[in-house]
């Protein structure tokens, strides 16, 4: 069996894997990266690429239908499903070179392709290999969870790992889950001529502002999408259909089953127990800086067991590199944006208004401005959506955006938030003219308005000078 010594061993070649070996690598550690499956994980392959390249199709048929207002007849597209799952797949070839084995060899990382098993605290065993390392980087991502529903296991399930290998236009999509996942594949699969059922046992996008999801879940129903909110699915049957759903006191009977129903870290193979490494149900147990209970031992991203998010990994990257490769104390900060690729794009980024009023009480300012107060919005007639900004003591805590490009939008707040910048900053930066993100800096300067416009003391000041300046 073949014994490999190394500075630094990651384990998965994700998101967060990958950052943490190229940044390692390139700063002269060496660096050993395992993976069993394919390179790029979920992200490119599953989940974030994909995903968006789906929902670009599905826009574009969108718009063939919505253009009569700017002055082009509307027409109803003729979609071929297989061509867009050749879309999907080109989009994942074309970024696939920058996540591939040959790349990290050429950074001088060593790749092995195999699963991963801890055989003590200092050793993996990767198919006839050890590997004894300094320090290892937990970055196995996280799976789809399918919950335990009477009948399921008798039916296919498709989840985010198989939905984009299907080529044949489902005829019924039936999606048990109401998060981003399951709202984003929603309006693709219906924007493509399908007839889609959302099933949530609570709220869907029950994560963000009520107010500013009401938004994304109206323009879903308006396109034809059900959503049954409170109705969990309590069993599911084979039918001559497809499949059948009952949630509540529907029967819902589609051709195909989505579950998108939340995601677990993916540690069952791994043994981390035998490393000294605690594991909770949410993931790796972790401290501020990413170490487990093994001080050899991080984890980063998805295994984490926090918030799921792609970016969120590539910063957890940069945290434990600063921590492995210098030495030096690095703690994960909080302000993590969300984005949810709807049309309308739900962003986030720091408190919801609910979770502000509860923090900050009566020192809490909201103000609202209407996408439609946007010169751009009005030109591209695209005007439905709302900028929510949270206020305490002069400063931004929280921003919640429905919007067109909101993703793009929330970039600004998530640097002010960031930096603890004041609201003045926001308010003084000059942004060109005619863009969206004016709605930021409007939202910022109606903080100051009332203040400003309101005040007596303002005027009398005003008028003074005007009589004692030259």
């Amino acid at each position: 069996m073949e014994r490999i010594e190394t500075d630094l061993c990651v384990i998965g070649a994700g998101s967060g894997g990958l950052s943490v070996a190229a940044g390692a690598a390139q700063m002269g550690a060496r660096v050993v990266l395992v993976e069993a499956g394919d390179m790029g994980g979920d992200c490119l392959n599953a989940g974030c690429v994909p995903s968006k390249a789906l929902l670009a199709a599905a826009k574009a048929a969108q718009a063939m239908r919505t253009v009569g207002p700017l002055g082009i007849r509307p027409v109803e597209p003729e979609i071929d499903f297989a061509a867009v799952k050749d879309h999907v797949a080109r989009t994942i070839a074309a970024i696939a070179p920058h996540d591939s084995q040959e790349r990290f060899e050429g950074l001088g990382v060593r790749v092995l392709r195999d699963w991963g098993r801890f055989v003590s605290p200092a050793e993996l065993r990767v198919g006839e290999r050890t590997v004894t390392a300094r320090r290892f980087v937990i970055a196995t991502g996280s799976r789809p969870v399918v919950p335990s529903i009477p009948g399921i296991d008798r039916v296919e399930v498709l989840t985010n790992e198989t939905i984009f290998a299907l080529r044949e236009r489902p005829e019924h999509l039936v999606i048990i889950g109401g998060g981003p996942v399951g709202i984003e594949m929603a309006q693709a699969h219906r924007r493509l001529g399908v007839r889609v059922t959302v099933i949530a046992g609570h709220k869907a996008l029950p994560k963000d502002d009520p107010e500013l999801s009401a938004i994304v879940l109206g323009r879903l129903r308006a396109e034809g999408v059900e959503i049954l909110e409170g109705a969990s699915a309590a069993a599911v049957d084979p039918c001559p259909e497809g499949i059948a759903v009952t949630a509540g006191d529907r029967r819902i009977v589609g051709s195909h089953l989505l579950v998108a129903a939340g995601r677990r870290p993916a540690l069952e193979r791994l043994d981390p127990a035998a490393a000294g490494v605690e594991v909770t149900a949410k993931g790796v147990k972790v401290g501020p800086d990413l170490r487990t209970s093994n001080r050899r031992v991080y984890a980063v991203g998805d295994a984490a067991g926090g918030l799921q998010f792609t970016h969120l990994a590539g910063y957890h990257a940069s945290v434990v590199i600063r921590s492995i490769l210098f030495g030096l104390p690095s703690k994960a900060a909080a302000l993590i944006p969300h984005v949810t690729y709807t049309e309308p794009e739900l962003a986030q980024i720091g408190l919801t208004e609910a979770e502000a009023r509860e923090r900050h009480g009566s020192r809490l300012e909201v103000l609202r401005v209407p996408v439609s107060g946007s010169d751009r919005a009005q030109a591209e007639g695209a005007t439905e959506g709302l900028v929510k900004l949270m206020v305490a003591r002069g400063r931004p805590v929280g921003v919640s955006i429905a919007a067109p490009h909101a993703g793009e939008m929330i970039g600004l707040w998530a640097m002010a938030l960031a930096s603890g910048a004041k609201l003045s900053t926001v308010a003084g930066v000059v942004l060109p003219y005619p863009t969206l993100n004016e709605l930021s800096k409007r939202a910022a300067g109606a903080y100051f308005s009332p203040r400003l416009f309101d005040s007596r003391l303002v005027g009398t000041a005003v008028r003074t000078l005007q009589r004692l300046l030259p």
